[in-house]
């Protein structure tokens, strides 16, 4: 029995793959700029002094990072629906990416904190600057250059992770290919394209957070570090 595959039935839906594309990198950017803020917020709090809050923030951590992503959207989308709140598939899926990519985000941040070398800090405080100052000039801004590659690799497999929000009917490449290779019956062909477009996707990703890595961290491009 040989294959024979047949693209052609498969590429004149081609605005459908776009639009689910479109979806998938609109639900990784919203994700990726909450769960930044979300992350860095909760590794801030596991370094307080502040034990309730320093406790509270371990087990966000743990308990996202040990539960898969699939239950946590199940939980999240069927959750807010006890409660009363129905929201669409796009809103309630990234709200679970957030918390999701927030959780890891927290533990990398906790990371550059960390690589922050104290005296650094304490010369800080001798030049009177503010605790403000501080955490912005001597500790945010340099944690993040530390651990930015690490980071952005985060990102990108919260894109490619979006795809089980398929499950709970959000509209993005593989729920759009679940749609096509049900109506063409051209399943293998379908999910060759799809894998395609999200090594594109990544491609796209990653292009555009070493963009953005040059514009943030110019020291690293004068000296030639890779972002």
């Amino acid at each position: 029995m040989s294959l024979q595959l047949d693209f052609p039935a498969v590429l004149e839906r081609w605005p459908s793959f776009l639009g689910g594309a479109a979806l998938t990198l609109e639900l990784a950017a919203f994700a990726t700029v909450l769960g930044a803020l979300f992350g860095t917020l909760a590794a801030v709090g596991r370094g307080s002094h502040n034990a309730l809050i320093a406790g509270a923030c371990k087990v966000y951590v743990e308990s996202i990072r040990n539960t898969p992503l699939l239950v946590q959207i199940f939980l999240v989308y069927f959750g807010l629906a006890s409660l009363g709140l129905k929201l669409s598939a796009f809103t309630v899926a990234v709200a679970a990416l957030t918390i999701n990519v927030g959780a890891y985000t927290a533990e990398i941040m906790r990371a550059g904190f960390e690589a922050i070398p104290r005296g650094q800090i304490e010369a800080a405080e001798g030049l009177a600057l503010s605790r403000l100052q501080i955490y912005w000039h001597i500790i945010l801004l340099p944690a993040v250059e530390k651990v930015y590659p690490a980071l952005t690799s985060q990102f990108v497999l919260l894109m490619l992770a979006s795809s089980v929000c398929s499950q709970i009917s959000a509209e993005e490449l593989t729920a759009v290919a679940n749609y096509i290779q049900s109506d063409t019956y051209r399943a293998f062909e379908t999910y060759i394209i799809v894998a395609v477009l999200y090594i594109i996707l990544s491609l796209v990703m990653r292009t555009g957070f070493w963009c953005l890595g040059l514009v943030l961290f110019p020291r690293r491009r004068r000296l030639g570090t890779p972002l």
